[in-house]
C-alpha cells in the first residue's frame, strides 16, 4: 500500500465536507458526478426487487437477464456478431472494479502497463495494486494530449503486457478517432498486448461519435471494455457496471469476483436492466443528457476563453475542463488558493499525471456551472 495514493477527487470531497460543515457554500467543480436524476424505468424496477422479496446472494458473474442485454448492446457495436455472449460479461460493483478485476488477471509482477497520461487518477493505483507497474506515456498538448502508436512504441519494453485506453478521456475530453484507435490495435496485435478499454464516456461525446473499441478490432481477441451506469445514465450512487472480454478471462474475472465482493446487489441490476432493456428509451436518455452536458461544456469554455495566457484542452466529450493556469508554481498550491478565496474546487492535475495542469467538471447544474466557472475566470483573471 505505500505506493497507493488515496483517491484524490474522494479526498476533496472530505475537504468540500468539512468546508460545508463550518458553513460554507462551495461551488464543487471537482467531482464527475452527474446531477440528473436517474431513469425513472430504473428506479421502479429497483423499487418493485425489494418489495418482491429479491434479497438472496445473486449470481457472481451478475443477472443473467441483464449480462445477456449487455451482450446484446455489444454485438450491435460489433462486426463480431455471434462472438459475443452473456458469457462473455460479467456485472461489477461499477466500471472501477471491473478494470480492477481486468487488471488483476491480466497484469502481475514484472509486467508493464502503458497509461496514456494525463488519465484517470485510479488507472496507476489499479495497476500498482496488481503489482505491476504503470508506465505513463505522455500525449502530445498539440493533439489534446492524445497518445498514438509512435508514443506508445517509443514507451515499451520486452515487460511491458499491455495498455488502458479511455475516449472519451478524463481529464481532458479527448474523442480518439476510428484511425487513431485503429493505429493502436494493430500495434497491440503486433506485439501482443492486452488493451483495457475504459468506455464510461462513450455515450458523451459532442463534436463527432466516441467509438467503441468493439467496432474498430474485430480481429483482435485481446481486449477487455469496461462501462457501466454511473456517468450516461447518470447512476453514479448505484454501483453497476461490468466488463466485455474473451470467455477464458471472463471466467477468471468471476473467480477473483467471486473471493472479493461476489455479486452487485439484485435491486441495481434490476434498475440496469429495466433501463438497458428499453433500447429506445435508454437512447432517448442518453440523448438528452448529452444535449444538456454540451450546454454546460460551452458555458465552461466560454467563461475560460476570456483568459489571457490559459491553456485550455477544446473538452469534446467527458464533462471535463482541462486546463493549464498562467504564472503557477503548482497546480496543488493553484487549487487550495482557489478553494480558500473563492470557495470553488477543482482537482490538481498531479492526480492526472500531469503537474501545473487543473481539472474542473461541468457536470453539475447549470447554475452552479455557470457560477463557478465564473469564479474560476475571475479568480484566472486577478491571479
Amino acid at each position: 500500500m505505500d505506493g497507493v495514493a488515496t483517491s484524490a477527487t474522494l479526498a476533496l470531497l472530505e475537504l468540500i465536507h468539512r468546508r460545508r460543515s463550518e458553513g460554507r457554500t462551495v461551488l464543487d467543480l471537482g467531482l464527475g458526478e452527474p446531477v440528473f436524476p436517474a431513469p425513472p424505468a430504473g428506479a421502479r424496477a429497483a423499487i418493485e426487487s425489494v418489495r418482491s422479496g429479491d434479497l438472496r446472494y445473486g449470481p457472481v458473474a451478475g443477472a443473467p437477464a441483464l449480462r445477456e442485454c449487455i451482450a446484446e448492446e455489444a454485438r450491435r457495436l460489433s462486426p463480431r456478431d455471434g462472438d459475443l455472449r452473456a458469457a462473455n460479461v460479467v456485472v461489477s460493483n461499477g466500471s472501477k472494479q471491473a478494470l480492477f478485476n481486468a487488471c488483476f488477471v491480466l497484469f502481475g509482477e514484472g509486467d508493464e502497463v502503458l497509461i496514456p497520461t494525463p488519465g484517470w487518477t485510479s488507472y496507476y493505483s489499479i495497476v500498482r495494486l496488481a503489482r505491476a507497474r504503470p508506465v505513463a506515456v505522455l500525449g502530445d498538448p498539440a493533439s489534446s494530449f492524445k497518445v498514438d502508436a509512435d508514443r506508445l512504441r517509443a514507451a515499451s519494453t520486452p515487460n511491458t503486457r499491455g495498455v488502458i485506453l479511455n475516449s472519451p478521456c478524463n481529464p481532458t475530453g479527448a474523442v480518439y478517432s476510428p484511425s487513431e484507435l485503429a493505429d493502436i490495435v494493430r500495434l497491440a496485435d503486433e506485439r501482443g498486448w492486452w488493451i483495457i478499454s475504459d468506455e464510461i464516456y462513450r455515450e458523451l461525446a459532442y463534436d463527432e461519435t466516441a467509438v467503441s473499441l468493439l467496432s474498430v478490432s474485430p480481429e483482435f481477441d485481446r481486449l477487455v471494455v469496461t462501462n457501466g451506469m454511473s456517468k450516461a445514465y447518470a447512476m453514479p450512487g448505484w454501483r453497476v457496471g461490468w466488463s466485455i472480454a474473451p470467455a477464458p478471462v471472463t471466467s477468471l474475472i468471476v473467480t477473483l469476483q467471486s473471493q472479493a465482493t461476489a455479486g452487485v446487489g439484485n435491486a441495481a441490476q434490476a434498475a440496469a436492466l429495466a433501463i438497458l432493456s428499453d433500447v429506445e428509451g435508454a437512447a432517448a436518455f442518453v440523448s438528452s443528457i448529452r444535449s444538456a452536458f454540451r450546454a454546460r461544456r460551452d458555458c465552461a469554455t466560454e467563461a475560460l476563453s476570456g483568459v489571457e495566457g490559459l491553456d485550455l484542452v477544446a473538452p469534446r466529450g467527458a464533462f471535463y475542463s482541462f486546463f493549464r493556469p498562467p504564472h503557477v508554481d503548482t497546480a496543488e498550491h493553484f487549487t487550495r488558493r482557489l478553494l480558500e478565496a473563492c470557495d470553488v474546487a477543482v482537482i490538481p492535475g498531479d492526480a492526472f499525471g500531469v503537474p501545473l495542469w487543473v481539472r474542473a467538471s461541468y457536470s453539475g447544474d447549470l447554475d452552479s456551472v455557470r457560477e463557478g466557472f465564473g469564479r474560476l475566470a475571475q479568480f484566472l483573471l486577478a491571479s
